[in-house]
């Protein structure tokens, strides 16, 4: 039996802090602070320690994504969120796969902070108007206006389609063998018209800087990086609770996330950042 509150919802903690900052190392870093926090907190005093161990993560990831907001600007190309290695059992949960995509995740990083907190904590784990309130410091009337604004905003950009575990896997592995195998046509084909491939770098690896439309225009870009630098090694893999790919070209790693409508690949998330590729040995316990 587990006492330590703190220890006993470690994993819903960091989904939190992940969710709202899309950074795995910073969620850590996030945890660490709360744990410090909670250790100096009488126990015995608290009525749900759930409840108020997620208001000390949220009030500490708000003001980590305060401080993070000049360095993202400042960031070199386009920025990704940070893949984790998950376990299969993640897509079980529809919603909680959902909220932990890339493609998600990419689309709560156009909220600003308290919208993105208010998003998360409500529509993702279900918290209470008024918790949430008290965990931002707005009142439960103010909290409802913003969480109306923030689902507007997350439901005008998000994929509108969905589909099962076993197409996007099918889709997935057809994608990853036909670049291990250098089939131009094939990719073309199992790729949207109007795919749109975004990679992340961060000035320390290889990447393309803006957003590459269009299938012919990526298939040739992922056939002129295996001309140029070898071939592929691709293999499929579970990040943030989906089939994707980890692809390997002369050593360097890449993970690769999809988003697939109609049986066809319509967005490409390519992380090449290699720091943000360091939690990829071991899956993420994530829950809510």
């Amino acid at each position: 039996m587990i006492d330590d509150p703190f220890v006993a919802h470690r994993s819903l903690l960091f989904t939190v802090a992940y969710e709202m900052l899309g950074s795995a190392a910073d969620a850590e870093d996030v945890l660490q602070e709360a744990w410090l926090r909670w250790a100096d907190v009488d126990g015995a005093r608290v009525r749900d320690a759930r409840a108020y161990l997620i208001r000390i993560v949220t009030r500490q990831a708000l003001n980590r994504l305060r401080t993070l907001a000049r360095r993202r600007e400042e960031y070199v190309g386009e920025w990704l969120p940070e893949p984790l290695l998950t376990s299969p059992d993640v897509a079980d949960d529809v919603e909680l796969a959902e909220s932990v995509s890339i493609a998600m995740l990419t689309v709560l990083e156009t909220l600003g902070p308290t919208e993105r907190a208010v998003f998360v904590l409500r529509e993702v784990f279900e918290i209470p108007y008024g918790e949430i309130g008290e965990a931002i410091g707005k009142p439960a009337a103010t909290v409802r206006q913003i969480g109306r604004r923030a689902r507007e905003h997350v439901s005008a950009r998000r994929p509108r389609v969905r589909v099962s575990r076993s197409e996007q896997q099918a889709v997935v592995e057809r994608f990853l063998t036909a670049l291990r195998t250098g089939q131009l046509q094939e990719l073309i084909e199992i790729m949207a018209p109007d795919v749109v491939v975004v990679a992340d770098g961060g000035g320390l690896a290889r990447a393309v800087r803006v957003p590459i439309h269009g299938a012919e225009r990526v298939a040739k870009l992922f056939e002129a990086a295996n001309r140029i630098r070898g071939p592929f090694e691709a293999t499929t893999v579970w990040l943030n609770g989906a089939p994707a790919g980890r692809i390997e070209i002369d050593g360097e790693l890449t993970a690769v996330s999809f988003v697939v409508e109609d049986g066809r690949i319509s967005r490409i998330y390519a992380m090449r950042n290699p720091r943000k590729l360091v939690r990829l040995s071991e899956p993420a316990e994530l829950t809510r």
